[in-house]
């Protein structure tokens, strides 16, 4: 598939998404649902939507019943309590604030007002910055993994965790090497439910001790970012991986979760000089 046919096709697959969500306003957002009339994987589903529409697919739902609740303000009689609950709010205070974040007036204002107007534009801001990606064929590695649950920026605790383990019997050495799989997208799931893990490559065999769990990280083809500095600057890099260039690119994304693997040491490097490999399977076919 040539890179113009790519970014049709990711075009009408997340159309289509749009298409349900705006049919069903009154359900619940149900993401597994979602991936799937997109024929994407779930694990890139939620980045690929927010990279080609600008935001995730719960917030065109809220901004759809929102959109729906300016239209029954001004054309109905319903009671703003009713039409909160309508839009998906638990109280007349929690929507009143959401409607006026969005169109910088109050819901009896607006209904005062009498007339349709649109909501008030929020600022974008891209990420300018271009990066280099490259297709490698990656080799299956096995490694020595714990389970963290909670903000990413957090799984360092878990690494502490591996380390200690490892030293403790003699795994470590110059050939270690450490990765980190993240299963779900940090700007559509509630920090304390995201799901990763801390892993390494070890120079000895190990096997599976309490928490420490023996898994293979699978090889195959991937696109592979490099991004040189802090940690917190990784999300940047997947934003711009998964708007500017994926769509473009000719390439699919395979049904597995993204890949870190950590280069250097952050403890005797400075956070600028950090190399970080952010690792996108890629479908075989494509």
């Amino acid at each position: 598939m040539t890179k113009p046919d790519t970014l049709l096709d990711y075009g009408r697959r997340i159309e289509r998404v749009v298409t349900h969500i705006g049919a069903h306003l009154d359900e619940p957002l149900d993401l597994e649902r979602l991936a799937a009339i997109a024929c994407f994987s779930p694990y890139h589903f939620h980045r690929i939507y927010r990279a080609m529409t600008g935001e995730t697919a719960a917030d065109t739902l809220r901004r759809s019943r929102l959109h729906r609740a300016s239209g029954d303000l001004v054309r109905g009689t319903d009671e703003i309590a009713r039409i909160a609950r309508r839009a998906g709010y638990g109280s007349v205070e929690a929507f009143t604030r959401a409607f006026g974040q969005s169109y910088g007036i109050s819901p009896a204002a607006y209904r005062r007002q009498g007339r349709l107007v649109p909501p008030v534009p929020t600022d974008q801001n891209p990420e300018a910055i271009m990066h280099d990606v490259t297709i490698r064929d990656l080799p299956t590695v096995r490694v020595a993994a714990i389970s963290h649950a909670g903000p990413y920026m957090e799984i360092g605790t878990a690494f502490e965790r591996l380390y200690t383990w490892a030293a403790a019997r003699g795994l470590m050495g110059p050939q270690v090497r450490s990765f980190a799989i993240y299963y779900d997208d940090p700007e559509a799931v509630p920090p304390e439910k995201l799901r990763s893990k801390a892993a390494l490559m070890l120079d000895l065999k190990a096997v599976e001790d309490g928490a420490v769990q023996m898994i293979e990280i699978p090889g195959g083809k991937h696109a592979v970012l490099r991004h040189k500095g802090p940690y917190a600057e990784l999300e940047g890099a997947y934003r711009w991986l998964y708007r500017d260039w994926l769509p473009t690119s000719g390439h699919t994304p395979a049904n597995r979760p993204c890949v870190e693997e950590y280069l250097n040491s952050c403890r005797s490097l400075p956070p600028e000089e950090w190399l970080t490999d952010i690792c996108l399977p890629l479908e075989e076919s494509a």
